[in-house]
């Protein structure tokens, strides 16, 4: 019977799919990709940061229904379809919370909502809601809306928030792990593989850095960089490069001195692609596995300082700033508003953990041929 050769990243898929718990870690992650990606055409709020506010239906809890009248407010620019797709697409409707509707003649005779116990009767021109059509479309100007998550404390829907948070967390994830890839790979490729007073400086500057508590040094940076969305990528990602310097220097000490790479020295390569070509493809899987951690505490990271109010600022959603607005009615009558986040977070973070131990069993090989 023939064999057939796989190639190493074949092999560590082979393996990876044998794993559980990655396999689910894997798919979460992709689930909450393609949320990421689309989430504007799958929340049902898809204004800009789907800060559509209704105040009197705030904190209501999971499943809540309303009935709403469209009203025609000013046009809005229509934008492109990718603008629409990143951005979402402002409202050419105000909506009306009513609690029951009657016709008169040409015009429409609400209850508009106040709470569970008050309305007050407004009226309205059905030409003005209809723009001049005939009445049989007025029933279009008449929806019902379900919250299947609840509203928080601006009467806003949950869900779409939460689906619309998913872009930030898995943005400051990615960008904060290439910002802590690049500086940990070039630093610490050079201390390993120079060594003499280069490891030393670098090492130095590894110890200083790992010596200030992380939270602390974002504080510093965020402060001196300013609050907002770009600030805190960059904070996140210059305070994580030490963890990666640090293995990446470990793998290359082991590395430079087996023969293939005494060899190319003795070809006469350069240093540049000695470490390029044969000494960063070696190490390939312990970057994966600490790339997968160093995503899931940068989700934790940026969690906590939106909490704080350092963070991602309102309106845009993110789930740490989520908690902070509802994180009162935990100790009322609806603390899943703070809930839901949290939980968002902890299965992101899990599925990451999860995805990175299985990584590192998958690109184990010697511990593979020990079974």
């Amino acid at each position: 019977m023939r064999q057939q050769s796989f190639s190493f990243s074949q092999q560590t898929w082979q393996r990876l799919k044998k794993n559980k718990g990655a396999l689910f870690g894997l798919i979460i992650i992709a689930l909450a990709v393609f949320i990421s990606l689309f989430g504007y055409l799958v929340a049902p709020d898809a204004t800009p940061n789907a800060d559509l506010q209704t105040v009197e239906i705030q904190a209501k809890k999971p499943g809540f229904s309303q009935l709403f009248l469209k009203i025609p407010d000013k046009k809005n620019i229509p934008v492109g379809w990718f603008t629409k797709l990143t951005n979402g697409e402002a409202e050419d409707f105000r909506y009306l919370p009513i609690s029951a509707y009657q016709i008169k003649k040409d015009s429409l005779v609400v209850n508009k909502y106040i709470d569970d116990d008050t309305s007050v009767v407004q009226i309205y021109s059905i030409n003005a809601l209809t723009n001049w059509h005939p009445k049989n479309l007025l029933i279009k100007n008449i929806v019902t809306k379900k919250y299947y998550l609840g509203t928080d404390k601006f009467g806003r829907d949950i869900l779409s928030r939460l689906i619309i948070g998913t872009k930030v967390s898995l943005s400051v994830g990615l960008i904060a792990v290439l910002i802590s890839l690049t500086l940990g790979i070039i630093l610490g490729a050079m201390a390993g593989y120079y060594r003499g007073w280069i490891d030393e400086v670098i090492m130095w500057l590894v110890n200083v850095t790992w010596s200030i508590p992380t939270l602390l040094l974002v504080f510093a940076i965020t402060m001196a960089l300013g609050k907002g969305f770009w600030q805190i990528f960059i904070a996140i990602g210059v305070t994580m490069w030490v963890s990666v310097a640090r293995l990446i220097r470990g793998q290359v000490l082991a590395i430079k001195e087996l023969e293939f790479i005494q060899a190319a020295k003795a070809l006469g390569l350069s240093d540049t692609r000695i470490i390029i070509k044969h000494i960063l493809p070696n190490i390939l899987g312990p970057v994966l596995v600490i790339a997968a951690s160093n995503f899931a505490t940068a989700i934790i990271i940026e969690a906590g300082l939106s909490f704080l109010g350092i963070g991602v600022q309102p309106p845009q959603p993110s789930w740490g700033l989520m908690i902070k607005e509802n994180y009162n009615f935990i100790i009322t009558h609806n603390a899943i508003l703070a809930l839901v986040p949290g939980l968002a977070i902890m299965l992101l973070v899990l599925a990451f953990n999860l995805l990175g131990n299985g990584l590192r069993d998958a690109v184990d090989v010697r511990s593979e041929s020990t079974r």
